[in-house]
């Protein structure tokens, strides 16, 4: 097979790796692959089976030894292209689709070499191709989810596990953090594209961090440095991101004006039906001193005061990060669970199943 079958069937591969931007068999995708792959890892790429597989799954597909094939995947797995991690014990492999997974990873460590550039601005590319050619989002269920701020939520609320950002650092014995990948791509496509707020705050738990560190990506976290990122980032207004399951393997802390999940949702007029923490502002009229900080910080303008001087919340534009809550001076906000919010999905298989129910079922 030549490389230009290898690469057009690698679009295939990428397709069905899934994700908010899966391949596709486009002018701008060719030249982005051919500066993230050799034709050599995209034939690897291609022979991957979906999701995690062991050594011995692979093996019999590809023309080389285990030692060979073992550093090919472990050179795949520091330029991004791949994962590993120990799941029962036993090493497993993953090829990664382009996001969550590459794009990410690529950018993650925050250096700025020519092949940084080249791969930013051939990204952006195929980005914005993609985004002209689907269009407008179709509502599904949700890819991604809000985790709300810290101690923002009413107390007569039931709040799960889930919901607690804090709690999946406690669970975690192995934690890092990487460059915002979003903020820094920005970046690279133009060096006066920066983002004031902080910019190493994408943290991965777990096996994935381990990944992370080994391959030169990430930095590890003892807990309680993962717990001053978090605070840190709430502080500057950012809002915690990650998959729209109960476990989840990494936070994003993300700001409105380069993160590319906020930016999609903002896209549409009610951004709520693409990612939230499934809570809701509530407002304590006899605190509230009409000061409007709420409404400064709001990354959504979700929120107005009405001509009775009435603070008014627009639900469906509501994410529910509890930004408005957490700088609220009076604590005359609160956070509620909304009547109609999604459970997330017990993990990744069981959410790419809602999803592909809810696609059709539109």
């Amino acid at each position: 097979m030549d490389n230009k079958e290898i690469f057009k069937q690698l679009s295939e591969t990428m397709a069905n790796r899934g994700g908010p931007y899966p391949g596709m068999d486009i002018p701008e995708f060719y030249p982005m692959v051919e500066e993230m792959f050799t034709p050599e890892e995209a034939a690897l790429s291609n022979a991957m089976p979906i999701g995690h597989f062991t050594l011995d799954k692979l093996l019999p597909k590809v023309d080389m030894s285990e030692e060979e094939l073992i550093e090919m995947l472990k050179e795949m797995g520091k330029k991004g292209l791949s994962e590993t991690r120990m799941i029962g014990g036993k090493l497993h492999y993953m090829g990664s689709p382009f996001m969550p997974g590459i794009i990410e990873r690529k950018f993650m460590r925050g250096t700025f070499t020519d092949h940084d550039k080249r791969v930013a601005i051939l990204v952006k590319k195929y980005v914005d191709r993609v985004d002209e050619i689907i269009g407008e989002r179709v509502k599904t269920y949700p890819e991604g989810r809000v985790i709300p701020i810290n101690q923002t939520v009413k107390g007569e609320t039931t709040v799960r596990v889930y919901d607690e950002i804090m709690s999946y650092i406690d669970k975690n014995d192995f934690i890092s953090v990487g460059t915002c990948y979003c903020r820094h791509w920005a970046r690279l496509v133009d060096e006066n594209d920066v983002c004031e707020k902080p910019h190493e705050v994408c943290m991965i738990f777990g096996e994935g961090a381990r990944n992370m560190v080994e391959n030169g990506i990430g930095r590890s976290l003892t807990k309680e440095e993962a717990r001053e990122v978090i605070l840190e980032t709430e502080k500057e207004g950012l809002i915690h991101c990650t998959m729209n399951t109960k476990d989840i393997t990494f936070v994003c802390n993300c700001c409105k004006c380069h993160c590319m999940g906020i930016e999609m949702a903002l896209r549409n007029d009610n951004p709520s039906d693409f990612i939230s923490s499934g809570f809701k502002p509530v407002t304590n009229q006899e605190l509230c001193v009409n000061c409007g900080t709420c409404i400064d910080i709001c990354p959504t303008e979700a929120l107005s005061f009405n001509s009775d001087d009435i603070l008014e919340i627009n639900s469906p534009k509501c994410l529910g990060c509890g930004l408005c809550v957490s700088n609220c001076e009076v604590d005359a906000l609160t956070l509620s669970k909304k009547e109609d919010a999604y459970e997330p999905a017990e993990d990744i298989e069981d959410l790419m199943g809602k999803i592909a129910a809810s696609v059709s079922e539109a």
